[in-house]
């Protein structure tokens, strides 16, 4: 059973797996599935390790790495995120990497950072004129909120950000989240989750782009 640290939920080793469906302008109708491994190696310390397969042609991979700091109240933390996405229906690779710090507590969790992108088409050959798209400077952001202390059996939680665990937008297109756990028993966790991005947000044109839900289990080591 994960060793319960009041006000950050359970953070012992964890294997998930979640089903999606999604739908967005560009791809339409599709389905992904995601594996996340939750790698806390001690208590100063935690990494997490995520692929996620789309019907869409759209593959990625993810890293977080995240130094953690207790206090008095609540803990502070440093986060590093790289995502690999390969877009094989495009033909492209979009490679995003973004540094950050964060304070999480029992009802609140709040990260602000930077982060870089760069995308290259693959029929692109190394000896020509081309060059592939570079964005040296984004900033990201992502506020969530939990009805419970995160150390409870249940939760809901909102929350508003520029970043999910596979996508990192521009600061100006915010992803409107969602999420409930519940724990059936010592070592497994049902998760639940819906998301929707709307487009044009801060130009007040507020349009819908995309939606998704989500389900699956957690097992807890």
């Amino acid at each position: 059973m994960a060793v319960r640290r009041p006000g950050f939920g359970e953070r012992g080793y964890a294997l998930t797996t979640m089903a999606e469906y999604g739908h967005n302008l560009t791809w339409g109708h599709h389905g992904n599935l995601d594996v996340q491994a939750l790698l806390p190696f001690n208590p100063h310390f935690e990494m997490e390790a995520r692929v996620q397969f789309s019907t869409a042609n759209v593959h990625t991979i993810a890293l977080q790495f995240r130094p953690k700091f207790e206090l008095k109240v609540g803990e502070m933390f440093m986060e590093t995120n790289v995502y690999g996405k390969m877009v094989a229906r495009n033909s492209i690779s979009d490679l995003t990497a973004a540094l950050g710090v964060g304070y999480r507590m029992d009802h609140v969790s709040v990260t602000l950072g930077v982060f870089a992108r760069v995308m290259n088409d693959w029929n692109r050959t190394w000896n020509s004129n081309e060059s592939y798209v570079a964005e040296p400077f984004n900033l990201f952001y992502r506020i969530e909120a939990f009805v419970r202390p995160q150390d409870n059996p249940w939760n809901l939680s909102f929350m508003i950000s520029n970043i999910d665990d596979y996508q990192m937008e521009r600061m100006w297109q915010p992803i409107f989240s969602m999420g409930a756990y519940y724990d059936v028993v010592d070592h497994w966790r049902l998760n639940f989750g819906v998301q929707c991005k709307p487009s044009g947000m801060f130009h007040l044109n507020a349009t819908y782009y995309a939606a998704m839900l989500r389900a699956g289990f957690t097992y807890k080591f």
